[in-house]
Protein backbone atom coordinates (compact mmCIF):
# COMPACT_ATOMS: atom_id res chain seq x y z
CA UNK A 1 0.00 0.00 0.00
CA UNK A 2 1.43 3.48 -0.89
CA UNK A 3 1.34 6.43 1.60
CA UNK A 4 -0.56 9.27 0.56
CA UNK A 5 0.58 11.40 3.38
CA UNK A 6 2.96 13.29 2.38
CA UNK A 7 6.44 13.44 4.28
CA UNK A 8 7.15 16.17 6.18
CA UNK A 9 10.03 17.84 6.40
CA UNK A 10 12.31 16.38 9.44
CA UNK A 11 13.30 20.34 10.52
CA UNK A 12 10.23 21.71 10.25
CA UNK A 13 8.35 22.21 13.93
CA UNK A 14 6.47 24.64 15.65
CA UNK A 15 8.56 27.51 15.53
CA UNK A 16 9.29 26.86 11.36
CA UNK A 17 5.23 27.70 11.03
CA UNK A 18 5.25 30.24 13.06
CA UNK A 19 7.50 31.87 11.28
CA UNK A 20 5.92 31.29 7.75
CA UNK A 21 2.74 32.42 9.25
CA UNK A 22 4.18 35.51 10.42
CA UNK A 23 6.41 36.38 7.47
CA UNK A 24 9.74 35.63 8.67
CA UNK A 25 12.19 33.56 6.36
CA UNK A 26 13.33 31.35 9.11
CA UNK A 27 13.10 30.38 12.42
CA UNK A 28 15.62 32.21 13.70
CA UNK A 29 14.22 35.10 14.53
CA UNK A 30 12.72 33.64 17.72
CA UNK A 31 15.88 33.20 19.15
CA UNK A 32 16.70 37.26 18.85
CA UNK A 33 13.18 37.78 20.05
CA UNK A 34 13.68 35.97 23.22
CA UNK A 35 17.31 37.64 23.75
CA UNK A 36 15.33 41.01 23.24
CA UNK A 37 13.07 40.24 25.49
CA UNK A 38 15.46 38.83 28.28
CA UNK A 39 18.28 41.86 27.79
CA UNK A 40 16.49 44.83 25.84
CA UNK A 41 19.43 44.89 24.00
CA UNK A 42 17.78 46.91 21.00
CA UNK A 43 16.11 50.38 21.45
CA UNK A 44 14.19 52.86 19.29
CA UNK A 45 16.46 54.94 17.26
CA UNK A 46 19.61 52.44 17.69
CA UNK A 47 21.65 51.78 14.37
CA UNK A 48 22.21 48.01 14.13
CA UNK A 49 24.53 45.63 12.72
CA UNK A 50 23.26 42.34 11.74
CA UNK A 51 26.41 39.93 10.35
CA UNK A 52 25.46 37.10 8.20
CA UNK A 53 22.13 38.69 7.85
CA UNK A 54 20.73 36.29 5.14
CA UNK A 55 18.10 35.09 4.73
CA UNK A 56 17.00 38.23 6.83
CA UNK A 57 14.83 37.29 10.00
CA UNK A 58 16.94 39.02 12.06
CA UNK A 59 17.09 42.20 10.16
CA UNK A 60 13.04 42.51 9.66
CA UNK A 61 12.74 41.67 13.51
CA UNK A 62 15.19 44.84 14.49
CA UNK A 63 13.86 47.17 12.32
CA UNK A 64 10.96 46.68 14.03
CA UNK A 65 12.36 47.36 17.31
CA UNK A 66 14.27 50.44 16.60
CA UNK A 67 11.92 52.16 14.52
CA UNK A 68 11.71 54.15 12.22
CA UNK A 69 13.99 56.87 13.77
CA UNK A 70 16.75 53.81 13.53
CA UNK A 71 18.36 51.70 11.18
CA UNK A 72 19.48 48.02 10.51
CA UNK A 73 22.56 47.41 8.06
CA UNK A 74 23.17 43.50 6.96
CA UNK A 75 26.44 41.92 5.51
CA UNK A 76 26.16 38.54 3.87
CA UNK A 77 27.56 36.85 0.87
CA UNK A 78 24.28 35.77 -0.41
CA UNK A 79 21.49 37.39 -1.34
CA UNK A 80 18.40 38.91 0.84
CA UNK A 81 15.32 38.43 -1.18
CA UNK A 82 12.82 39.12 1.12
CA UNK A 83 11.21 42.57 1.07
CA UNK A 84 12.81 44.85 3.84
CA UNK A 85 11.65 48.00 4.98
CA UNK A 86 13.14 51.36 4.49
CA UNK A 87 15.39 51.60 7.36
CA UNK A 88 17.32 48.45 6.35
CA UNK A 89 20.40 48.49 3.93
CA UNK A 90 22.59 45.11 3.07
CA UNK A 91 25.60 45.19 1.71
CA UNK A 92 26.72 41.92 -0.35
CA UNK A 93 30.15 41.60 0.92
CA UNK A 94 32.41 39.03 3.23
CA UNK A 95 32.30 39.58 7.00
CA UNK A 96 36.19 38.68 6.37
CA UNK A 97 36.74 42.15 5.48
CA UNK A 98 36.67 43.57 8.61
CA UNK A 99 35.04 46.68 10.17
CA UNK A 100 36.71 49.04 8.40
CA UNK A 101 34.51 48.38 5.20
CA UNK A 102 31.72 48.91 7.14
CA UNK A 103 32.57 51.84 8.55
CA UNK A 104 33.59 53.18 4.94
CA UNK A 105 29.89 52.62 3.56
CA UNK A 106 27.96 53.41 6.29
CA UNK A 107 29.69 56.37 7.91
CA UNK A 108 28.55 55.93 11.39
CA UNK A 109 29.06 53.54 14.26
CA UNK A 110 26.52 50.77 15.80
CA UNK A 111 25.01 50.64 19.26
CA UNK A 112 23.96 46.74 18.83
CA UNK A 113 26.46 44.25 16.28
CA UNK A 114 24.70 40.62 16.41
CA UNK A 115 26.06 37.75 14.55
CA UNK A 116 23.96 35.04 14.15
CA UNK A 117 26.54 33.30 11.65
CA UNK A 118 27.31 29.29 11.39
CA UNK A 119 29.62 27.34 8.93
CA UNK A 120 28.80 24.57 7.13
CA UNK A 121 29.10 21.70 8.94
CA UNK A 122 31.09 18.59 8.30
CA UNK A 123 29.86 16.30 11.17
CA UNK A 124 32.98 16.74 13.00
CA UNK A 125 32.70 18.06 16.03
CA UNK A 126 36.13 19.62 16.78
CA UNK A 127 36.31 20.94 13.28
CA UNK A 128 32.69 22.34 13.05
CA UNK A 129 33.50 24.13 16.74
CA UNK A 130 36.71 25.63 15.30
CA UNK A 131 35.01 26.81 12.74
CA UNK A 132 32.09 28.43 14.45
CA UNK A 133 35.08 29.90 16.77
CA UNK A 134 36.39 31.69 14.10
CA UNK A 135 33.50 33.31 12.29
CA UNK A 136 32.62 34.28 15.88
CA UNK A 137 35.91 36.02 16.91
CA UNK A 138 35.82 37.99 12.90
CA UNK A 139 32.15 39.02 14.31
CA UNK A 140 33.79 40.45 18.01
CA UNK A 141 36.78 42.23 16.26
CA UNK A 142 34.37 43.73 13.87
CA UNK A 143 32.30 44.84 17.06
CA UNK A 144 35.66 46.46 18.49
CA UNK A 145 35.84 48.44 15.36
CA UNK A 146 32.51 49.95 15.00
CA UNK A 147 30.13 49.96 18.48
CA UNK A 148 29.56 53.18 20.42
CA UNK A 149 31.20 52.77 23.69
CA UNK A 150 28.22 51.26 25.84
CA UNK A 151 27.18 49.19 22.68
CA UNK A 152 25.96 45.44 22.95
CA UNK A 153 27.50 42.64 20.73
CA UNK A 154 25.13 39.43 20.02
CA UNK A 155 27.41 36.21 18.77
CA UNK A 156 26.09 32.99 18.32
CA UNK A 157 28.93 30.07 18.57
CA UNK A 158 29.10 26.28 18.75
CA UNK A 159 30.06 25.15 22.17
CA UNK A 160 33.64 23.14 21.90
CA UNK A 161 37.26 23.73 22.81
CA UNK A 162 37.23 27.44 21.83
CA UNK A 163 33.96 28.66 23.63
CA UNK A 164 35.84 29.52 26.73
CA UNK A 165 38.46 31.21 25.41
CA UNK A 166 35.35 33.35 23.41
CA UNK A 167 33.70 34.32 26.42
CA UNK A 168 36.67 35.34 28.11
CA UNK A 169 37.19 37.73 24.65
CA UNK A 170 33.71 39.39 25.58
CA UNK A 171 34.11 39.20 28.90
CA UNK A 172 36.84 41.54 28.95
CA UNK A 173 35.59 44.07 26.69
CA UNK A 174 32.28 44.32 27.75
CA UNK A 175 30.70 45.12 31.34
CA UNK A 176 28.51 42.05 31.52
CA UNK A 177 28.73 39.01 29.74
CA UNK A 178 26.09 36.18 29.29
CA UNK A 179 25.96 33.13 27.92
CA UNK A 180 22.23 32.37 26.86
CA UNK A 181 20.66 29.41 24.67
CA UNK A 182 17.22 30.24 24.12
CA UNK A 183 14.07 28.04 24.21
CA UNK A 184 13.77 28.05 20.54
CA UNK A 185 17.02 26.45 19.58
CA UNK A 186 17.03 23.06 18.27
CA UNK A 187 17.48 20.27 20.91
CA UNK A 188 20.55 18.58 18.77
CA UNK A 189 21.92 21.75 18.57
CA UNK A 190 25.36 22.88 19.97
CA UNK A 191 25.08 26.49 19.46
CA UNK A 192 24.89 29.39 22.24
CA UNK A 193 24.73 32.77 22.13
CA UNK A 194 27.33 34.81 23.79
CA UNK A 195 26.21 38.52 25.03
CA UNK A 196 28.39 41.63 25.79
CA UNK A 197 26.38 44.28 27.13
CA UNK A 198 27.90 47.75 27.76
CA UNK A 199 30.98 47.79 25.92
CA UNK A 200 34.07 49.25 27.58
CA UNK A 201 36.18 51.74 26.25
CA UNK A 202 36.65 53.59 23.01
CA UNK A 203 36.42 51.55 19.23
CA UNK A 204 39.21 50.10 17.94
CA UNK A 205 40.61 52.66 14.40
Amino acid sequence: MKHTRKTRNRWEDHYSRRAKQEKYPARSVYKLKEIQQKYHLIQKGDRVLDLGCAPGSWLLYAAEQVGHKGYVVGIDLKLVTVRLPSNVKVHEGDVFSTGDEVLAFTGERFHVVMSDMAPATTGNSHVDSARSFNLSETAFVIAQKVLVPGGSFICKIFQGEDFSRFSALVKASFKTCKNYRPKSTRKASKEVYVIGIKKTGQPVS
